[in-house]
């Protein structure tokens, strides 16, 4: 169901994450065969991973747009101690302390494993064969075949060390010179698990562009949007549909490396402008990295 990414209902709780996200999903489900097939399901609602995508993902981007704040706060900031103002006026403080970007930075840190975690619940989800038409395990003939049960198991498990990641470097430290250095940031620490989780995230969503590609390809005749469809499109020229088992190292690589590369993004963008859809939105310039 698409009610739940409504514009009216992101109005009465107007995160701007929320609204980003949501207006998003409407728009590249813009006038899609496969959603409007559905629009008589008698479903009443769907999963929390299809139907909170804009809290979820929004809240991940809301995370975001704190980092990016204070990020742009510091770079343009004056960090050395002691400050010389004049030559009578130097000031010794503590601006150099990395407090006001190790929270920020965990923050974000912890944002980006939820979305990997979302992503592995709705790979799982894609698995399950309650979709009409989309059989079990995305593959028609199983038994003797596994279908892609197994690269499931990759995003549990990157899942699952991202949230062991998580535990906040800025809640931790250990007082060094002889107790005057008696309270740090350990921002450092906390980067390098961003980036971690980052790629892991990355892997997870590559691995859910390939379950995605491989679940459209049973909708056929009918098409979604047009941006999704050229994306289909894109992943196809890649990555083969999965017909038997074989080994999907390739790809799975193939897919990461499609989201790495932020060409889908450029993709996506550039079929919007084509098709005169409404991508822009007044967050949009928020959210631009």
């Amino acid at each position: 169901s698409i009610k739940p990414f409504s514009p009216e209902l992101h109005q009465l709780r107007r995160f701007k994450g929320n609204q980003h996200v949501a207006q998003t999903i409407l728009n590249l489900l813009h006038e899609s065969e496969i959603v409007n097939s559905h629009l008589d399901c008698a479903r009443v609602q769907d999963p929390y991973s299809l139907r909170c995508m804009p809290q979820v993902h929004g809240a991940s981007r809301n995370a975001w747009l704190h980092l990016k704040d204070a990020i742009e706060t510091e770079i343009n900031s004056v960090t050395d101690n002691p400050v010389i103002f004049s030559e009578d006026h130097t000031i010794s403080g503590g601006s150099f302390h990395g407090q006001p970007i190790a929270l920020p930075l965990d923050y974000a840190c912890l944002a980006a494993s939820e979305l990997g975690n979302i992503s592995d619940r709705r790979i799982y989800l894609s698995l399950e064969g309650d979709t009409p038409g989309v059989p079990k395990l995305l593959l028609k003939e199983t038994g003797l075949n596994s279908g892609l049960m197994i690269p499931q198991y990759t995003t549990a498990a990157l899942a699952s060390e991202n949230k062991g990641l998580c535990f906040p470097a800025s809640a931790d430290s250990i007082p060094t010179s002889l107790g005057q250095e008696d309270h740090v940031s350990m921002g450092s620490i906390g980067a390098r698990k961003a980036l971690q989780v980052i790629g892991n995230v990355e892997k997870i969503l590559g691995i859910e562009l390939f379950y995605a590609a491989q679940a459209m390809d049973f909708h056929a005749p009918l098409k979604s949007g047009k941006v999704m469809t050229a994306i289909h499109e894109h992943v196809r020229k890649s990555i083969t549909p999965v017909i038997n088992d074989r080994v999907m190292t390739e790809d799975m690589e193939a897919a990461i490396e499609m989201i790495q590369s932020g060409e889908l993004i450029e993709l996506a963008n550039r079929v919007a402008i084509e098709e005169g859809l409404p991508f822009e939105t007044e967050w949009s310039e928020l959210f631009t990295c």
